[in-house]
């Protein structure tokens, strides 16, 4: 089994469930009492969120390879970001390191390829839905994605992210108005709906959405899993 280093604590809340389905999915390959070799590295999550807020992306980059480096030197053989937004950055950190990178978006357009879709709702943080990296790596691999149109949606997605569901709290009239939100992108012809925020699949569930539904926490761990029984 190889050893994966985990750059999590962005946020902390969804990095619980990452330890979580990498051991569960070590588990259920190997059974017994096999489960993940793995490092973790928690970041300081308001030190990610101050450099994004002003587009710092140097310094969020910094962050991260700092982060990736010292689990280089614990004896990782490979890098996980344990956030969408931080891919923001993932391939200079990947060059820095010198280590393979298991990259969230090419794992949730695997996803969705297998489910031969070609056009998704994307959520998540503001700048993971309105910059273009993630987009592309969808648009690289034949999938168009489209977001809230409406600025205010945006933002307040962004908002909730950062002071609910990054702390952990949860509160149904926040998911009412996300699955409005999502009924939205529905109806302006998603065939799929991503949940391009760890955070987000703490709210949303399958059975609350009537296309299918891309949790990328959980696809990215079993890219993680499929990696590290390689």
């Amino acid at each position: 089994m190889k050893k994966v280093g985990l750059v999590g604590g962005i946020s902390w809340t969804s990095t619980l469930d990452y330890y979580r389905y990498v051991n569960e999915g070590i588990n259920n390959r190997l059974g017994g009492l096999n489960f993940a070799e793995c490092i973790i590295y928690s970041v300081n999550f308001d030190d990610f969120q101050k450099h994004n807020a002003a587009f710092n992306w140097q310094a969020t980059f910094e962050l991260l390879a700092n982060a990736a480096e010292n689990l280089k030197q614990a004896g990782a053989e490979a890098i996980a970001l344990c956030a969408n937004t931080a891919h923001i950055v993932a391939d200079q950190v990947a060059e820095k390191v010198q280590l393979p990178l298991i990259h969230i978006t090419s794992a949730a357009a695997k996803a969705i390829e297998m489910q031969k879709l070609k056009r998704v709702g994307l959520l998540g943080t503001t700048y993971t839905m309105e910059l273009d990296f993630y987009k592309d790596k969808l648009k690289a691999q034949g999938i168009e994605s489209i977001i809230p149109k409406h600025q205010t949606d945006r933002d307040f997605i962004e908002e909730t992210l950062r002071n609910e569901l990054g702390r952990g709290v949860l509160k149904s009239a926040t998911k009412d108005a996300y699955l409005t939100i999502i009924d939205q992108l529905i109806h302006a012809g998603a065939e799929g709906i991503i949940l391009g925020c760890t955070e987000i699949p703490l709210l949303i569930y399958p059975e609350d959405v009537a296309v299918p539904m891309f949790n990328t926490t959980q696809i990215h761990a079993q890219a993680i899993v499929d990696f590290a029984l390689s």
